[in-house]
């Protein structure tokens, strides 16, 4: 049977405020010509269909949609819930679509799923684990709260939940797993909601070695391998959500398994969604525009980080939002500010009295107004903010 893995759809979410909405759509459709294109006889989605426990219906609308699709044509589809997810929100349509093909696990159960192949007449059999948070399991991990214990803990359960589901494995099925959640050496990017707390909440490879063929997993949005034995994949993002994912290339994951067989992997990239990409400008405002005029990066949504002599007025950060829809965040770096911030930490002066003395020798004397002040702090928090985020 041929195998479609993806998952971390995160329907509904924005870029600071922007919609991503219409490439969500087109996603959607990408996915389906594939599924058609390739042959695919199961989808398997490893989670995160939605941003938020509490989805806008335009991004539930987009989930049925592309269920339908999906199984259009007798295809099934499993999908487990992630750590975005309410669980019981991505299961409760369950009773009006079982009888289609499609399966939705919100919770982690005791028995996995048979899911029978029309195209082969093969069995898969799926132990399927959704984002098995603590609250999820309905106890404690550990006894005691020190951080090892408590990892050890949380991926000794899970190994145990993976190794209980793969009882009913046999020779003569394709035997899969899929869960949501972080394993141990994985590579993050900011734009995951944090599932481990300081590591507390990792999982080790070995927990997942249960005698699947191929282990699905969602939650982190760079398609990539994890050690261990088997094979062990995320499948990443469709599209690029935050900007540490600029120049990710996004892809699903197509996989051949028969009973008994090693799983064949190979990923199909993607073409949609807007790319993410940071700018980091050091000729200023002639050379931000020379690059637009030039068309540079036109479809994109741009993280501005402009090196300046001069003080960055209302008027020009206005200019800059008109001249390109999908500049994002613009942040002025002013060298000589950053040199006198930091004396400001032998001064103590707050940063907007820096900001007025900086000011005023740039404009011979000028004081600059309540607003102008106001826009510095807030592109200086969006900047901490932005940091703060990466670490």
């Amino acid at each position: 049977m041929r195998i479609l893995h993806t998952g971390d759809w995160h329907f509904g979410r924005t870029l600071e405020g922007r919609s991503r909405q219409a490439e969500q759509e087109a996603f959607v459709d990408e996915l389906v010509a594939i599924a058609d294109d390739e042959k695919i006889d199961l989808v398997l989605m490893a989670g995160d269909v939605y941003d938020s426990v509490n989805p806008p219906a335009a991004a539930e609308q987009l989930f049925y949609e592309a269920a339908a699709r999906l199984t259009a044509g007798g295809r099934p589809l499993v999908v487990i819930s992630g750590n975005h997810d309410h669980p019981e929100r991505v299961a409760s349509v369950s009773p009006l679509v079982s009888g289609q093909g499609i399966h939705l696990v919100g919770m982690p159960a005791a028995s996995p799923l048979t899911v029978g192949i029309s195209r082969t007449g093969e069995l898969a059999k799926i132990a399927a684990l959704p984002y098995p948070s603590e609250a999820r399991l309905g106890e404690l991990l550990a006894e005691d709260n020190e951080e090892t214990g408590l990892r050890l803990a949380y991926s000794a359960r899970v190994g145990m939940l993976m190794k209980t589901l793969a009882r009913e494995f046999t020779p003569q099925t394709v035997n899969l797993a899929m869960s949501h959640i972080y394993v141990l050496g994985g590579v993050e990017s900011d734009s995951e909601r944090p599932i481990q707390v300081g590591g507390a909440y990792t999982v080790d490879p070995s927990a997942l070695d249960c005698g699947a063929q191929y282990t699905a997993l969602g939650h982190l949005h760079r398609a990539q391998r994890v050690k261990g034995n088997g094979h062990i994949r995320y499948s990443g993002s469709p599209l690029a959500y935050s900007f540490s994912e600029a120049g990710q290339a996004k892809s699903v994951t197509v996989l051949d398994a028969a009973p008994g067989g090693e799983a064949l992997i190979r990923e199909v990239y993607l073409s949609c969604g807007r790319p993410l990409v940071e700018w980091d400008v050091a000729g200023g405002l002639d050379e931000v525009y020379r690059r637009l005029d030039e068309g540079m990066d036109a479809g994109a949504f741009i993280d501005l980080r402009i090196r300046l002599d001069e003080a960055l007025s209302l008027g020009d950060i206005q200019r800059l939002r008109r001249a390109h829809d999908g500049i994002v965040h613009i942040r002025p770096v002013y060298p000589e500010m950053e040199r006198e911030i930091e004396a400001s930490l032998r001064s103590r002066l707050p940063v907007h009295e820096l900001f007025r003395k900086f000011y005023q020798r740039q404009t011979g004397g000028a004081e600059p107004d309540e607003a102008m002040v106001e826009l510095f702090l807030q592109l200086a928090q969006e900047e901490d903010k932005r940091e703060e985020e990466a670490e």
